[in-house]
């Protein structure tokens, strides 16, 4: 199918999704979702199988604590892979005022905002499978209720493309994939090469880039804030990554003018062999991350880079649960649900 029928096959979802209600979304995912379509969501829900368990197991919990959902789309991409699949890559926000608890994260009575990350994938006129990161521990850390390690990076609410053009993709994207993928090339042939310049940062990022990684790792600015907040810890803490080309992981690209993404399940292998990345100690042990990529260019170099990662399965495969160590905490807090008054008696 051309970008185009996929974004119009997907257009009744989101507009079901835009202002929530369990009602319309399971019209909405019952019309799109294949009966058996296999949904590839994050910890800890795990893998799913037909639209019913989707919204059962995922989103009526998330509307009760949060019953004015709203799913907001800043970057939608869509085509047919060079394996001829035919995918589709959202990156948006989920917000609402949040007044019940959610995965043992106590209600906040405010605004919060949760990315994600969600790819499709189409046959015919039916999605048969989903593969969907959503940052759990960027709600944990706006309700104070942070279970991991400090973040080196800074906190924020990821922005949409600064070209603000993220829902009007299109054109040939060859060679923005070629470069990103070149890109992640480079990168990989350090540390087998111990001179860092062998990654060629300057060659493919541009001088004022944006990395928006998920909450635990957070978010960086420019090759020294990179290097800082992210590259030095997690290359430090595992030398041997191998990426999805250099092994028998999967992933699925997909690009469209000056934006690409990748999404694999997993699509990342390396081994935490020492400390200094998210507090995790060495443990020899081997991971597989799931990391949901989107990438944007400007005047042929990176400018900006939204990174999720399922970082609540990374622990769960070192033998750390995280949820189980935030309802340790909620020992001695209240999970109640919260009203907001209306307090239309303040202004009489």
């Amino acid at each position: 199918m051309t970008p185009e029928a996929i974004k119009a096959i997907f257009a009744a979802y989101q507009k079901a999704a835009a202002t929530f209600t369990l009602d319309s979304i399971n019209a909405a995912t019952s019309n799109l979702f294949a009966s058996d379509a296999a949904l590839k969501m994050c910890h800890p829900f795990g893998t799913l199988h037909g639209p019913e368990a989707l919204v059962e197991t995922c989103y009526a919990p998330l509307v009760d604590a949060v019953p004015d959902l709203e799913r907001r789309d800043m970057i939608v991409l869509a085509g047919t892979t060079p394996e001829g699949e035919d995918w589709l890559g959202c990156m948006g926000n989920y917000m609402g005022t949040m007044t019940g608890p959610w995965l043992g994260i106590r209600p906040t009575g405010h605004l919060v905002h949760m990315r994600y990350h969600e790819f499709y994938h189409f046959d015919g006129e039916r999605i048969t499978e989903m593969q969907a990161i959503w940052d759990i521990p960027e709600v944990m850390m706006q309700a104070g209720v942070w279970p991991m390690a400090p973040q080196t990076g800074a906190f924020l609410a990821t922005p949409a493309p600064m070209t603000q053009d993220g829902l009007q993709t299109s054109g040939d994207g060859s060679a923005t994939m070629s470069h990103v993928i070149a890109m992640l090339e480079d990168l990989c042939r350090h540390p087998a090469d111990p001179d860092p310049k062998v990654m060629q940062l300057e060659k493919y990022w541009h001088p004022r880039f944006n990395w928006y990684g998920p909450c635990g790792i957070g978010t960086a600015r420019g090759a020294s804030g990179f290097r800082n907040w992210h590259q030095v810890p997690f290359l430090q803490a595992m030398p041997d990554r191998k990426l999805d080309s250099m092994g028998d992981l999967n992933s699925a690209w997909l690009a469209q003018g000056d934006y690409v993404c990748e999404t694999g399940w997993p699509n990342m292998r390396l081994t935490l062999t020492h400390d200094g990345w998210m507090g995790i100690a060495p443990s020899d042990k081997e991971v597989f991350l799931r990391s949901l990529d989107f990438w944007r260019m400007e005047d042929g170099l990176i400018r900006e880079n939204w990174v999720l990662v399922d970082i609540l399965d990374l622990y769960a495969q070192v033998g750390v649960d995280v949820l189980a160590r935030l309802d340790h905490f909620n020992g001695a807090r209240n999970l109640g649900r919260i009203t907001v008054p209306p307090r239309m008696d303040r202004l009489t």
